[in-house]
């Protein structure tokens, strides 16, 4: 009897999950650049499209190399179903609005990325959609924010960009009890070191244009939850607004999940050193870091996470004093991505971040010296001494 692979190990999930070999017998994925596909028969291509032939139609419903990746990504998760998107944002897009109607109400945690805030702040009201926001550590403000038309709640955790951890399974419970659903953004926790499923959430989502690439090459993001939900409430969505991810980025992500593991959890190992260097300089006024003891969460990540990530915040005080701190950096770039390989710093407030209005932004706790820095794969060594020298110039 052939092995479940929902029993194999993280390792081998993340090489051998999804394969689906060609004739040829390939031992890396087949890259399929196709459009569209051909059917034998005007009857083969009827029944294609009735649902009774379960192959492919065009590339924008599907593709076998993207659904290799969705395979291997759900079989990571946990999930029923996965389905990818062109972009981290697509994701976060169709997640909410295949969720939402007009006259829909939406909770959200009120740490949240610069585009996801611009959505639910600018976009779904249009639509008729209204949200309120709240504490997303604060369990009664989840409770207080409830009306009979709650359709939906929204976090990420850890947020972007102070790291902010939500008790996934409180707020899940919350949720529920109210007949909404919980979508979680688990980009910075990644699905080795947290599984919002597990933990209660009904919808995950990635930018995959993070670890899951982690080369700086491609842009996707994924969909995942499970199977009479993601097909209520996304299979028309996706087929019909085209928010498909292409072939050549499910190639290139499929072949990055092979190496996730490996990347995340040396990436964390260097963010644990840089951590630690950071928050004993003495113009270090706080340092936020999943893996520490003194991070303002810290029995929640206990409880719901298996690894502190490669994402370090730090307050240097002043905006002058960021900048001359990242001016200062020889090894580690100045980019707004995270999740890479190479290293890289950013001043949220005035790039990710830039969209928020101060006082929204003073909400959360972001003044103007935060810096947050992704923590990549090159010697800790090197980077803890490139991060000193940048901060003695700060």
């Amino acid at each position: 009897m052939a092995e479940d692979p929902r029993d194999w190990e993280v390792e081998t999930r993340l090489v051998r999950g999804g394969m689906a070999r060609s004739p040829y017998g390939e031992i890396s994925e087949a890259l399929f650049l196709t459009q569209s596909f051909a059917y034998d028969s005007a009857a083969a291509a009827n029944a294609r499209f009735a649902g009774d032939d379960p192959g492919f139609i065009y590339q924008r419903f599907g593709n076998p190399t993207t659904q290799m990746f969705e395979d291997r990504l759900a079989l990571l998760e946990g999930a029923e179903v996965c389905r990818a998107t062109a972009s981290g944002m697509s994701a976060v897009h169709v997640a909410l609005t295949g969720l939402l109607r007009a006259g829909d109400h939406l909770v959200a945690g009120r740490a949240l990325f610069g585009s996801c805030r611009w959505i639910i702040s600018e976009w779904l009201p249009r639509f008729g959609v209204e949200t309120t926001y709240v504490d997303a550590t604060d369990l009664e403000a989840w409770k207080a924010a409830v009306r009979p038309n709650t359709k939906a709640f929204l976090v990420e955790s850890p947020a972007n960009p102070l790291l902010e951890v939500t008790a996934i399974g409180a707020v899940a419970g919350i949720a529920h009890a109210a007949g909404a659903k919980l979508v979680v953004d688990n980009v910075f926790a990644t699905p080795i070191f947290q599984k919002p499923l597990a933990l209660g959430a009904d919808i995950v989502v990635y930018s995959a244009t993070k670890h899951i690439d982690g080369q700086g090459r491609v842009l996707g993001g994924a969909i995942l939850g499970a199977e009479p939900l993601m097909t209520e409430a996304y299979k028309d969505i996706l087929r019909h607004t085209g928010p498909a991810l292409s072939p050549f980025n499910s190639w290139v992500l499929l072949k990055g999940l092979e190496t996730l593991e490996l990347r995340v959890r040396r990436q964390t190992e260097n963010a644990a050193k840089v951590a630690d260097a950071i928050a004993a300089h003495g113009k270090v006024r706080q340092t936020i870091y999943c893996g520490r003891p003194d991070h303002p969460q810290a029995a929640i990540v206990a409880n719901q996470m298996t690894g502190g990530g490669n994402v370090v915040a730090f307050d240097l005080g002043s905006r002058e004093a960021a900048w001359r701190f990242l001016d200062a950096l020889q090894i580690v770039d100045i980019s707004n991505n995270l999740g890479d390989a190479k290293s890289m710093a950013t001043h949220p407030c005035t790039t990710t971040h830039r969209s928020m209005p101060e006082a929204e932004r003073l909400e959360i706790g972001l003044t103007e010296g935060w810096v947050r820095m992704s923590v990549g794969l090159e010697g800790p060594g090197d980077l803890s001494r490139d991060v000193s020298r940048a901060l003695d110039a700060a």
